[in-house]
């Protein structure tokens, strides 16, 4: 039985996961990806998880004012192994170079709903009330 407990990704996959973000980023900054939608598309990479034996990266993207997110990140999907072969420069040190897929980030749209919610009147009623009680 290990002593250490399997509540989340360790140290290393963390470490890993963000170090793929980075280069991924540079690599989509410097445009050296050549699809027409992907160059005249903003893409945020808000995060990479990596597989706890680093040989799956999972990249959530998200295109900024592009009108049709999921094909941008289709076409994403369709460059795979170029991407994966860009970025065997910048991660030489890993044993093997992860598999990449790319999936829409959400966490933008929750996180603007969640701002909607505390700003509904209903809120601000509630929160009006307790500051009167204190």
């Amino acid at each position: 039985m290990s002593r250490f407990s399997s509540t989340g990704p360790s140290q290393r996959v963390l470490r890993v996961g963000e170090q793929v973000r980075h280069a991924l980023a540079e690599m989509l900054q410097r445009g050296e990806l050549r699809d027409d939608l992907i160059e005249t598309t903003v893409i945020s990479v808000s995060e990479v998880r990596m597989s706890p034996d680093l040989k799956i990266a999972t990249a959530f993207v998200a295109p900024l004012g592009a009108k049709d997110e999921a094909a941008v990140v289709e076409a994403l999907n369709r460059h795979t192994k170029f991407i994966r072969g860009r970025m065997s420069p910048a991660l030489r040190q890993m044993k093997y170079m992860p598999e990449f897929r790319f999936r829409l980030d959400t966490s933008y749209d929750n996180f603007q709903k969640i701002n909607d919610l505390l700003h509904s009147p209903e809120v601000a009623r509630d929160l009006d009330k307790k500051d009167e009680d204190e």
